[in-house]
C-alpha cells in the first residue's frame, strides 16, 4: 500500500505547526579566516521540528515551496537567525540564506531583514544576505534591483554554490558580490583533481580583479585545505574546522592550529603599530539623530569631516561625512526634504571597520582593496563597541614612513629586517615582558664555498637560507632578521623554537646540495686550500644554531640578549656537522671586573 498520500498530509500538518509555533531551530557553523586564524562570521543554518520529516533544510523548504509558504518560512528562519546571533554575542558577521525567488516574491514583504536587525540591535554591515545560485531567476534585471536595494541599506551580498547552478559568473559580474562561496562539488577532492585546481585557480584571479571575497565551503579533508591554503583563498567553512551547532565555537584551537597546519601570521616585517594608537576620540551621533542636528555639529566644529553613527549598544552602524551632507543641504529643497530625516537616509552603511589591535598594515591592505576615497576615515572598536575615528591619510602616512624606515635597514640583499629591526623586536618583548626564544643562525664552511664556486652562488646560498628560515617560520609566530653576510637572527614566540630550528637545519641542507658538484655531493665536500696554503678537507656547508629563552627579570636590553645567543652560537660552531646547541643559561654573564695594581720597582 503506497503511504505517500499520508506522508505528504504528515508533512503539510508539520509545516503548519513549525509557522504557527515558530518552532525553527537554528544551528551555526563557523566561517573562519585560516591566514589569521579568526572568526570571519557564521553561517545561520535553519532546522524543523527534530525527528519528523521535516527536521532537515531539504525537505522543509521543498514543502514550503510547494505550499506558497516559503516567503512566510524564510522570514522566519531569518527572524529566528538574527535572534539567536545577538542573543549568543556572536562575533564577526551573520551569512542568511535567501532564495532568490523569495526576494522576487511580490507578497514578500519589503524592508522586513532592516526591521529585524535593528529590532535585535545588530549592525547591518554585520549581516551577508547569501543569495543561492541554483535557483533559476526570470527576472535578472529585478533581482539585480532588489539586490542593490539591500546593499544601499548597508547589508553585504554573497553569492552562495558558486558553480552549481544557472547563471554563473553572469550572475557574479552583475550582482557584484563581497563574497562568493565556491560548491562544495569543487572543494570535493580537489588535491586530486587538475580540472577543479584548475577553476579554484580561475576563481582566485577573477575574485582578485572584482575585490570579492572567495569562501570555500564543504571542507572535510585535511589535503584540501592544505591546497586552498597554498592557493591564496584564506576564508574556509567545513566539517573539518567545525560542525554546524546551537552554540559553535568562537575561535580555532591552539590544538586545532596545530593539527591542521595552519600557518600563522608570521612578523618578519613587524609593523609595530596598532590601528588603535591612531584613533581619534569624537563623540559620535545615535541612530535616530535628524540631519539638522548633525549638520548643526559639523558647523559648531569646522575641523570635523566625519561622524560615527551608532546602535543603542554603542555599535556602529554607519559614518556620516560633511562633504556629503553638506552637498544634500546645498541642494534646492534639500533642507526642507532631508532636516528632520535620520542620519540613517545619508550615512555611508558600509564603512570600514577594525578593531583597535589590528595592525597598520593589515588595515592598509584592507583600505586599498576596498579602493576608499584618502579623505574619508575608517571606525575603530573595542570589544565591537566604537572607540574612535582614524583618518584614512594618517594611516597610509604611517605605513609610508613604516616602510621607508624598514627599507633603510633592511638587508639589500634577503630584504630582511636589519640590526636595527632586530633589536627593536627584542626590546619590544622585553618591554612587554612577552617570554621568547633567540635563535643566532650561522653558516658553516661559507668563506670556502665562496671562494670555489663564487660570489654570485655565495649569495644564491645566503638567499636560500632566508627563504628557508622565512618559510619554516611561517609556521609559527616568528621574526626573522638578517644581521649581515651569513648570520640570521630569529626571535619566537611559541614553545616550539627547537622543533623550527631542526626544520631549518633539515631543509638547508636538503636544499643547498643544488649548489655543489654531483662530485663534492657524493664525497660529502671537497679539498681546498686554507690560509697557511695547506690543503683541507672542507665538509658540505652545514648551519650552526645557538638558542636561547632568556630570563626577562635579569636581561635589561637587546644586548644582553644578542651576547647571549653569541655564546651559545659559538657552542653550537665547535661540532664539525649541522648542530643545535640549546644553552641552559638565561641570564646575562657577569661582567668581568679587572682590578687595577700597582707594580712598585725595587732598587738593589
Amino acid at each position: 500500500m503506497d503511504n505517500a498520500p499520508n506522508r505528504t498530509l504528515l508533512d503539510l500538518q508539520a509545516l503548519e505547526d513549525i509557522l504557527q509555533q515558530g518552532a525553527v531551530r537554528t544551528l551555526f557553523q563557523p566561517i573562519y579566516d585560516i591566514s589569521k586564524q579568526s572568526i570571519l562570521g557564521f553561517e545561520a543554518l535553519s532546522r524543523g521540528i527534530s525527528g519528523t520529516s521535516l527536521e532537515f533544510p531539504e525537505r522543509l523548504f521543498c514543502i514550503a515551496s510547494e505550499q506558497g509558504k516559503l516567503s512566510e518560512l524564510e522570514l522566519l528562519c531569518r527572524e529566528k537567525a538574527i535572534a539567536r546571533f545577538v542573543e549568543q554575542d556572536l562575533p564577526g558577521k551573520l551569512f542568511i540564506n535567501v532564495s532568490p525567488n523569495t526576494l522576487l516574491d511580490p507578497s514578500h514583504p519589503k524592508g522586513e531583514t532592516l526591521h529585524l536587525v535593528e529590532k535585535y540591535g545588530l549592525s547591518a554591515n554585520r549581516v551577508v544576505i547569501e543569495v543561492t545560485e541554483q535557483d533559476k531567476v526570470d527576472d535578472g534585471f529585478l533581482l539585480l534591483k532588489t539586490i542593490e536595494h539591500y546593499r544601499q541599506l548597508g547589508f553585504s551580498i554573497a553569492i552562495d554554490d558558486l558553480g552549481a547552478g544557472y547563471s554563473g559568473l553572469k550572475q557574479w559580474s552583475e550582482l557584484r558580490p563581497d563574497f562568493v562561496k565556491v560548491d562544495r562539488y569543487f572543494i570535493d577532492y580537489c588535491d586530486q583533481s587538475i580540472v577543479k585546481k584548475e577553476f579554484l585557480k580561475s576563481i582566485i584571479e577573477l575574485a582578485k580583479v572584482t575585490k570579492t571575497s572567495v569562501i570555500a565551503e564543504g571542507i572535510e579533508r585535511l589535503e584540501e585545505l592544505t591546497l586552498l591554503e597554498k592557493l591564496g583563498i584564506v576564508h574556509a567553512q567545513g566539517f573539518l574546522l567545525a560542525k554546524p551547532a546551537r552554540q559553535p565555537p568562537r575561535a580555532l584551537e591552539a590544538s586545532q592550529v596545530t593539527q591542521l597546519n595552519l600557518r600563522s601570521q608570521s612578523n618578519h616585517n613587524e609593523m609595530s603599530m596598532s590601528v588603535g594608537c591612531l584613533a581619534q576620540i569624537e563623540d559620535a551621533i545615535g541612530q535616530s539623530t535628524r540631519c539638522k542636528d548633525a549638520h548643526k555639529r559639523f558647523e559648531q566644529n569646522k575641523s570635523l569631516m566625519s561622524l560615527a553613527v551608532i546602535n543603542a549598544k554603542q555599535q556602529p552602524v554607519g559614518l556620516l561625512h560633511r562633504d556629503q551632507l553638506t552637498e544634500v543641504f546645498a541642494a534646492p529643497y534639500g533642507h526642507a526634504l532631508y532636516a528632520k530625516k535620520s542620519v540613517v537616509e545619508l550615512m555611508d552603511k558600509q564603512p570600514l571597520v577594525v578593531d583597535e589591535n589590528a595592525k597598520l598594515d593589515v588595515v592598509s591592505q584592507q583600505i586599498t582593496e576596498q579602493e576608499f576615497d584618502i579623505r574619508r576615515h575608517i571606525i575603530v572598536t573595542r570589544d565591537l563597541k566604537y572607540l574612535g575615528l582614524a583618518p584614512l591619510r594618517d594611516i597610509l602616512k604611517h605605513i609610508t614612513e613604516e616602510k621607508i624606515r624598514h627599507a633603510q635597514h633592511a638587508n639589500p640583499l634577503t630584504m630582511l629586517p636589519g640590526n636595527v629591526a632586530i633589536n627593536e623586536a627584542i626590546e619590544q618583548r622585553l618591554r612587554r615582558q612577552n617570554t621568547f626564544s633567540l635563535a643566532y643562525v650561522d653558516l658553516n664552511h661559507f668563506k670556502q664555498f665562496n671562494d670555489l664556486y663564487g660570489y654570485a652562488s655565495g649569495d644564491s646560498v645566503i638567499k636560500l637560507l632566508a627563504d628557508v628560515t622565512v618559510q619554516v617560520c611561517d609556521q609559527s609566530s616568528c621574526f626573522v632578521g638578517h644581521i649581515g653576510g651569513d648570520d640570521f637572527m630569529v626571535v619566537f614566540d611559541g614553545d616550539d623554537a627547537e622543533r623550527l630550528c631542526h626544520q631549518i637545519i633539515n631543509q638547508f641542507e636538503l636544499q643547498s646540495k643544488a649548489f655543489f658538484t654531483s662530485e663534492h655531493v657524493e664525497a660529502g665536500g671537497y679539498w681546498a686550500t686554507n690560509r697557511e696554503g695547506q690543503k683541507q678537507f672542507v665538509p658540505l656547508l652545514t648551519l650552526s644554531i645557538g638558542l636561547v629563552r632568556p630570563d626577562l627579570e635579569s636581561c635589561n636590553n637587546s644586548h644582553q640578549v644578542a651576547a647571549l645567543a653569541t655564546d651559545a652560537k659559538k657552542e653550537a660552531k665547535r661540532y664539525r656537522n649541522s648542530y643545535l646547541f640549546v644553552c641552559n643559561r638565561r641570564k646575562p654573564a657577569a661582567p668581568i671586573v679587572r682590578i687595577k695594581t700597582t707594580v712598585h720597582e725595587c732598587s738593589v
